[in-house]
């Protein structure tokens, strides 16, 4: 299998920096970012929920959304509103790919926040390796396609669909900094296994064999 990674001419690789504390005197946000499409089985709504757990442990949060406007966010927005967090999310329309570099650089952490289905069980989220290659912690679903690659000491887990686990997580980067640089240093290594450079040398290789036996 050969794996869709991100384009390292534009992703560049930047080693992980931790923050200098857990503490926050609640001037500067902390930023977690979602990017990509805003269908219902990428859990965008799993991420709107996930404030309603913050608001009162991590009240400073806040939700930057980047991606193309579909009646699906539409209907995050108004559900948003109902539960009083409009005032912790972004919605900053969709970023070429260039644009989402600076994006990237300026959050605290991504999250892939993910439905369980017949598709996300068996995907490896290419946003894993944007985030990880520019040295953020990312919170993704404990689907097989994704364990099949990181393990609990290479990435943050939540169960997929749960809401309430995600913003534990969240809290949990955010209180425990050191511990979440090596996870992220873990993950890095992950991603260098799988860089576009080796995944299109593997791909090249196959295909060469495939011609030459014939």
């Amino acid at each position: 299998m050969v794996m869709n990674s991100p384009d390292g001419t534009i992703f560049p690789f930047r080693a992980a920096q931790s923050r200098a504390s857990g503490n926050h005197d609640g001037q500067k946000p902390f930023v977690i970012m979602y990017h990509g499409s805003l269908v219902e089985r990428n859990g965008l709504d799993v991420a709107v929920d996930a404030l309603t757990h913050l608001r009162r442990t991590l009240p400073h949060a806040e939700l930057r959304i980047f991606g193309s406007k579909t009646p699906f966010l539409e209907r995050v927005m108004e559900e948003a509103r109902r539960k009083d967090v409009e005032g912790m999310i972004r919605y900053q329309g969709a970023k070429r790919l260039e644009e989402l570099v600076t994006e990237i650089s300026n959050c605290d952490l991504g999250v892939i926040p993910n439905h369980r289905n017949a598709f996300t069980d068996i995907n490896t989220p290419t946003r894993i390796f944007e985030y990880l290659a520019l040295g953020k912690p990312v919170v993704a679903p404990s689907t097989q396609g994704i364990v099949d690659y990181f393990s609990e000491e290479s990435l943050l887990f939540f169960e997929a669909g749960d809401s309430r686990d995600l913003a534990r997580q969240i809290e949990h980067a955010f209180l425990h900094p050191r511990e979440v640089l090596e996870i992220v240093r873990n993950g890095q290594e992950v991603y260098l296994d799988h860089t576009w450079e080796r995944e299109r040398h593997m791909l090249l290789s196959r295909l060469e064999g495939i011609l030459n036996e014939k």
